[in-house]
C-alpha cells in the first residue's frame, strides 16, 4: 500500500475516533467525518500543488483510491447528520465535518493532474 495512502487512512481513523469519544456517540457521523479527512490528508500528502486548479481525473490507482474514500465520506455524512441530529442547529460536529469537506474538495481539484 502507498505510504501517503496509509497515513491518511490513519489520519481519518484518529479523526473519527477523535470525534466519536468527544463529540458525538453516533458512529455513522465519525464514520463519514473520519473517510472525508482521510481522503483530504492522503491528497495533501501525495501531491505539491496549488489550490487554485482544478479537474478531477486521476490515472494512478492509488490516487483513486484515496479520492474515493474522500467522496464516500462527503456523499455519506450528510446522512449521517440528518439522522443523528433531526434538525437541530449546527454544532462543533458540524463545523468539523464541513472544513473537512472543504479542505478535500480544494485538495482533490489542485492535486488531480499532478501524477
Amino acid at each position: 500500500m502507498d505510504r501517503n495512502l496509509a497515513f491518511g487512512l490513519l489520519a481519518g481513523a484518529v479523526v473519527g475516533l477523535a470525534v466519536h469519544e468527544f463529540l458525538v456517540t453516533d458512529w455513522f457521523v465519525a464514520l463519514g467525518t473520519a473517510a472525508v479527512y482521510a481522503g483530504a490528508t492522503y491528497l495533501y500528502l501525495a501531491f505539491d500543488s496549488s489550490l487554485l486548479e482544478e479537474q478531477f481525473r486521476f490515472e494512478d490507482r492509488t490516487d483513486r483510491v484515496g479520492h474515493a474514500v474522500g467522496v464516500f465520506g462527503v456523499s455519506v455524512s450528510p446522512l449521517a447528520f440528518a439522522q443523528h441530529y433531526g434538525g437541530e442547529g449546527a454544532t462543533i460536529v458540524f463545523v468539523t465535518w464541513f472544513t473537512g469537506v472543504v479542505a478535500f474538495f480544494l485538495l482533490a481539484s489542485a492535486t488531480s493532474r499532478h501524477r
